[in-house]
């Protein structure tokens, strides 16, 4: 078979393709258990740091099953855990940002009155600025903040994080006005549920 002929170029092009796709396959099927296992980890210490539960990167799972249960309300699945000795609730959130999806876990009390933390799941905005949302400076806004009429404003501040829990806003980041807008809706979003929730007598 000559090389230059469009068999020879069909033949070499398939064998190509079939020993990379083997391989890739390989390393997918010997990893699947592995890569669920990291994001059930990142799913449940999310769930944990965002309602205040504390945790070490060895008792994740442990500290999961004893202290967060679930329950079920029109708006979709809840976590649920007694924190202080009051009932929190929390939530998987997803939205649009300015590069792609923003996955966040958003957690309040009871009365949907506060805030109780968020932690991002997941987000592809632009490193520098979007993404940092996944900051801490920017996640610690959210602890304990005050829940308004309207829900939570990101306004334009100093960029390193409002210190007032009461006011029912928190900082944008500086330069990324598209993925903060994102996150007030995002976050707004998530509120909104919590008290359709409530409303239906599934947050107590």
């Amino acid at each position: 078979m000559k090389r230059d002929s469009m068999a020879y170029t069909v033949l070499f092009t398939f064998l190509v393709c079939v020993f990379f796709v083997f391989f890739l396959s390989l390393a997918n099927e010997s990893t699947k258990d592995r890569v669920a296992s990291n994001r059930r980890l990142a799913e449940r210490s999310a769930v944990l740091s965002a309602m205040g539960i504390p945790y070490t990167k060895d008792t994740i799972d442990t500290t999961y099953e004893k202290s967060v249960s679930t329950v079920k309300a029109s708006t979709g699945e809840l976590y649920r855990a007694s924190v202080g000795g009051k009932n929190v609730y929390a939530q998987r959130f997803a939205g649009p940002g300015l590069w792609g999806t923003i996955t966040i876990i958003l957690a309040v009390d009871a009365p949907v009155e506060h805030l109780m933390g968020l932690q991002v799941v997941s987000q592809n905005e632009t490193p520098g600025l979007g993404g940092r949302i996944d900051e801490p400076w920017f996640k610690t806004q959210f602890k304990d903040e005050k829940i308004g009429p309207q829900g939570i404003r990101v306004v334009q501040g100093s960029g390193k994080g409002d210190k007032d829990p009461n006011n029912s806003q928190v900082d944008a980041v500086t330069g990324a006005s598209r993925t903060s807008q994102s996150m007030e809706a995002l976050v707004n979003r998530g509120i909104d549920d919590f008290r359709k929730a409530k409303n239906e007598g599934v947050l107590q």
